[in-house]
């Protein structure tokens, strides 16, 4: 039975010689949405309404840059090669990690030109973040990538899964651990998570360190079951590596801030 399954096709559509590919449509719906909760929240907390467009008009083009440049170096082996393969991210090949840093360097200049508080922009952000991240790992799911080592098919079915998930894990004649869809789901506690610190009113920008922790914290357990994970060394992978890294700055630097009465505004406050 097992020869008979067929991997759902990665092209959407076509217009004429372009092939659209649904990874990159799962992408930019993650992106729409995130865009859109950042704004109506931006709105509520005083800032002004053009804040996260225009924000993103930077944001989203630096962040895809820097994550596929990211992936690049890390698998430079294979690229050296192949140079044509370097722009071609609807193959997938984009990795997180270089997002965030990218995203993240390109608020702190946007806010500083702005005049408005980084960590107030980055607190609102955060729950738009990790719901795009949680919608971005279907373009994975789609280009049958980001999965972890062989598993039975009975394994899956425990998970009690839907067949299109279970068959679409059926890759060159294994069926694989779907980490895609952990860290989708785990991404998805984590947006209701900071949904909920938003109304315990934290101090500014502990939601935002709190994103980092969370998503490094679940990043590094799943990472471990990936097979096609970014080597730092031999036997180190990267993205374990660097969330390691992030949970210890992001705590360092909430600490840091409380005892130097730098987060003493609220989220809840209307303050620039």
């Amino acid at each position: 039975m097992n020869e008979t399954i067929q991997p759902l096709n990665p092209i959407a559509f076509t217009l004429g010689p372009i092939q659209v590919h649904w990874y990159g449509i799962i992408i930019g719906c993650g992106l729409a949405l995130a865009l859109y909760l950042a704004i109506r929240e931006g709105n509520k907390r005083g800032l002004p309404k053009e804040t996260f467009a225009d924000l993103m008009i930077w944001a989203i083009p630096i962040a895809i840059i820097s994550a596929r440049i990211y992936y690049v170096i890390f698998e430079w082996n294979y690229y050296a090669g192949h140079p044509g393969e370097i722009p071609k991210i609807w193959h997938g090949g984009i990795a997180i990690h270089g997002a965030i840093i990218g995203s993240v360097i390109t608020t702190y200049f946007f806010t500083k030109s702005r005049k408005i508080s980084f960590w107030k922009v980055a607190d609102i952000a955060a729950p738009s973040l990790i719901l795009g991240q949680a919608i971005g790992r279907w373009g994975n799911f789609m280009n049958q990538e980001a999965h972890g080592g062989p598993v039975s098919r009975a394994f899956l079915e425990n998970l009690h899964l839907p067949d299109f998930i279970i068959n679409q894990m059926y890759i060159n004649g294994s069926y694989y651990h779907p980490t895609f869809l952990y860290e989708s789901i785990w991404d998805i506690t984590g947006f209701l998570l900071l949904i909920v610190l938003r109304r315990v009113n934290l101090r500014r920008g502990e939601i935002f360190l709190s994103y980092l922790i969370w998503y490094s914290v679940g990043r590094y357990f799943i990472e471990g079951l990936r097979t096609d994970s970014l080597m730092l060394t031999e036997h180190l992978k990267m993205a374990q590596m660097i969330s390691i890294v992030l949970v210890i700055v992001a705590v360092v630097i909430l600490i840091f801030r409380r005892k130097t009465g730098q987060a003493d505004s609220r989220y809840l406050d209307q303050s620039n």
